[in-house]
């Protein structure tokens, strides 16, 4: 007898509906599994067997073959368990056809038939939305994690016996003996997304370290910082996030489709409602961070998609991991080429980079600091050109003298005080860019900064006086131009004035 169901699986971040075929027939028997599968999926016919004999099934001495469509999509994991088992049952005649008809399956098997965890749930749940299902059933310590796609009713299972006495009832019986899974997204992005334990109030001084930070998370920004140890760098990068406005559910989505399919969300977890912010250690590794190895997996600088990236010490950080940069700063996204294919990763985040002066990190005091001009030359050298022509702000921090270090919190400025400086800019961003992709002055080509950027003649003359003093790129032009537009909106400007660009072209002397 011939039967099917409908399961799903991840490639890269991106999902496909698997059809999940199965033919039970006389002749020798044998159980075979076809449809580019991996190992993880090979063995799932000794899950599937071993399941259903401990759970009181039957299995006749038939040959089977099940096929899981396309047969071109490379399918890995263990969440074909359920759907091959439910495809079996319906061969063997245990359940009907027609009662798995719009429905989705995903789970791991047990051999005591026991449903458990699997990840990568949230992109097949939206897919399954967008092609029109009605129902996914799945382990119950993934229902949260699916129930976050508004429009598809979710049912989180304990075992195999579950799923087919919930297929064996009417609608109208599953609705009065399984409760679908449902989750409050009003509440679930409450107030406890700005619920940080860090404040930029704790550092104390670094007003123009602090400002460079307002401006980056306005304008969506990559910023380097200079200083030397001590002065708050690190500090800074941290509480960056706490500035940012909260993630929107669109957002949420994008981010935590990436966490589901690195294996991020843990069971009985759902979305992920802060802006990620990751520091890797300089010795990280160029797939760690790119992405992408055997099975594609997102790496770091996809995690940290919607959020920050903080590279300290980033002279220290293979040159070869570095100018993997180059793309997503300028894409927002990274493109990884495999054997078994091309896989798009999203990487738009904020960059921070900090880094000392020198090598000993006390330049230009030189009572502290003996490095020669060729060792200071060879250190910032490490960091490439292309590289800092892609950040858009450089500030120097200053170690703190004793009086700032003793200043009261109360004195110096909150997050939440910026967050609400960032948030007026943002509001005068989105007016803006309405009806286009673009979101901020960080993104805008160089249409929308001729539309958006334009200066008088007397500005314009002062930008091209810099622009040959300073011999810069064309990248770095409308780097300043759109720094420049940022520090307007937060000062509630409309037009870009003279000490807008002044203090952008500031945040450019610094680079070497």
């Amino acid at each position: 007898m011939f039967s099917y169901v409908f399961s799903g699986t991840v490639l890269g971040i991106d999902s496909f509906i698997v059809k999940v075929e199965t033919d039970a027939s006389s002749g020798l028997p044998s159980f075979d599994m076809v449809g580019l599968l991996n190992s993880e999926v090979r063995e799932a016919k000794e899950r599937v067997k071993v399941a259903l004999k401990n759970n009181g099934f039957t299995i006749p001495p038939l040959r089977v073959t099940v096929n899981l469509s396309p047969a071109d999509i490379r399918k890995d994991g263990t969440k074909f368990d359920l759907p091959i088992a439910v495809s079996f049952l319906i061969a063997l005649g245990e359940i009907t056809q027609e009662s798995v008809e719009k429905i989705l399956f995903l789970g791991e098997l047990g051999l005591n038939g026991e449903l458990r965890f699997v990840k990568g749930v949230l992109p097949i749940a939206l897919e399954a939305k967008k092609e029109g299902f009605d129902k996914i059933i799945l382990p119950r310590a993934n229902a949260y994690e699916a129930a976050a796609v508004e429009g598809i009713k979710v049912y989180g299972m304990e075992s195999l016996l579950d799923v087919v006495r919930f297929l064996s009832l009417d609608e109208k019986e599953q609705k009065e003996d399984y409760k679908e899974t449902k989750i409050n997204i009003k509440k679930l992005f409450g107030s406890n997304q700005l619920n940080y334990t860090l404040d930029f109030n704790e550092i104390a001084g670094q007003k123009e370290l602090k400002r460079a930070c307002l401006l980056a998370a306005a304008g969506f920004h990559h910023m380097l910082f200079v200083g030397p140890p001590g002065c708050g760098k690190t500090m800074a990068a941290k509480r960056i996030p706490t500035i940012l406005p909260p993630l929107s559910y669109e957002e949420s989505l994008e981010v935590s489709k990436i966490y589901s399919v690195a294996g991020f969300i843990k069971e009985f977890d759902s979305l992920v409602t802060k802006r990620p912010y990751y520091s890797p250690h300089h010795t990280i590794t160029e797939t760690a961070l790119s992405g992408g190895g055997a099975v594609p997996k997102p790496g770091v600088i996809s995690l940290s998609h919607r959020g920050v990236l903080f590279l300290d010490e980033a002279v220290h950080f293979d040159k070869k991991v570095l100018e993997i940069l180059r793309q997503p700063l300028e894409d927002r996204k990274i493109v990884i080429s495999r054997s078994t294919g091309t896989f798009e990763y999203p990487s738009d985040f904020i960059l921070v980079a900090a880094i000392n002066p020198c090598p000993c990190g006390y330049y230009p005091d030189r009572n502290k600091c003996n490095c020669t001009p060729v060792q200071i030359k060879n250190y910032l050298d490490k960091l490439s050109g292309p590289i800092l022509d892609r950040i858009d702000l450089c500030v120097q921090g200053e170690a703190i003298d004793f009086e700032n270090l003793n200043s009261k919190i109360e004195d110096e400025e909150s997050s939440a005080s910026m967050r609400e400086k960032i948030f007026k800019a943002r509001e005068i961003q989105n007016k803006r860019f309405t009806g286009s992709a673009i979101r901020f002055n960080g993104e805008m080509t160089v249409h929308e900064i001729k539309k958006f950027c334009v200066l008088d003649k007397s500005n314009e003359l002062f930008l091209e006086k810099a622009f040959k003093n300073m011999n810069l790129s064309a990248r770095a032009y409308h780097k300043i131009l759109r720094v420049a537009r940022t520090i307007a909106d937060v000062d509630g400007e409309t037009n870009i004035q003279r000490k807008h660009l002044a203090e952008a072209l500031n945040y450019r002397m610094n680079i070497k």
